[in-house]
């Protein structure tokens, strides 16, 4: 990818999948990405306004092209599958930078968690099937393109809730966990075709849908907690994984990093 939009040739430029892109997160993973001079396919489950919305300020900012919005539920290989052949022929080119941002509903709101005496295993089959059974299904299906090409790069977003569960969400972290054992294997065995794998993964960021549950107070406690003393954004959040999308990162693989303003080290 371009380091300076301004160089950056539209009509040959990569072409990044973003999941879940119609809200929260995903919209400033999209909107870094193009900035950085990406063409960028915004996917949707549910949110079609939001994605389209974003698509058209997308075009609109940095030119006719640079976005589409596509539905898609992750979850669905069929489904993943035509959406992935109908970007390629819209952008004449294959998707080779993938970013599973996706989540299943969830609320981080730790006074609503179901607690470790009370959830059930469907709550963990439904973060499982949602987080890592994507992940999978998106990888698989862009695979043959950016082996054509060459190569790739995937991120997959964590959580810093495996180093520091100052909230046990037990079923979203047990599957952002199984999705950091993915990245790895995932690294280990498509390096030689050229594909990068990483994960970055934040804690609460201030603010997207899924955080909007969350207190003030919560906040001001992860902030104080932070050597920069703050609660990271998603745009700065997004930054780093521009990082991983772009040459600047061509000999890293395998690895998981935390952008948390400092929270969690290590």
């Amino acid at each position: 990818m371009a380091h300076t939009p301004q160089t950056a040739d539209r009509a040959t430029a990569p072409v990044a999948l973003v999941t879940g892109a119609g809200r929260g997160l995903g919209v400033e993973l999209a909107r870094s990405l193009a900035r950085d001079g990406a063409r960028v396919l915004v996917n949707y489950r549910a949110s079609r306004d939001g994605a389209e919305a974003l698509a058209a300020e997308l075009n609109a900012e940095h030119g006719a092209g640079t976005a589409l919005a596509l539905a898609a539920d992750v979850t669905d290989r069929a489904r993943v599958d035509a959406m992935l052949a109908a970007a390629q022929a819209h952008f004449g080119a294959p998707v080779t930078v993938l970013v599973n941002n996706a989540l299943p509903e969830f609320s981080f709101n730790g006074d609503a968690r179901a607690t470790a005496d009370a959830i059930d295993y469907a709550a963990f089959q439904q973060q499982l099937t949602g987080i890592l059974g994507g992940a999978l299904n998106t990888v698989q299906a862009a695979l043959p393109g950016m082996r054509a090409a060459g190569g790739g790069s995937v991120i997959n977003v964590g959580t810093n809730l495996f180093q520091h569960p100052v909230v046990p969400y037990h079923d979203y972290t047990a599957a952002k966990a199984a999705l950091l054992s993915l990245t790895r294997t995932l690294a280990a065995d498509l390096g030689p075709d050229g594909v990068r794998v990483n994960m970055v993964s934040g804690g609460l960021l201030r603010t997207t849908d899924a955080s909007a549950a969350t207190p003030a107070a919560v906040f001001d406690l992860i902030a104080a907690g932070t050597p920069l003393r703050r609660v990271t954004s998603p745009a700065e959040f997004a930054d780093a994984a521009v990082f991983f999308a772009s040459p600047a990162s061509r000999a890293v693989t395998g690895q998981n990093l935390i952008v948390d303003g400092g929270l969690v080290m290590g």
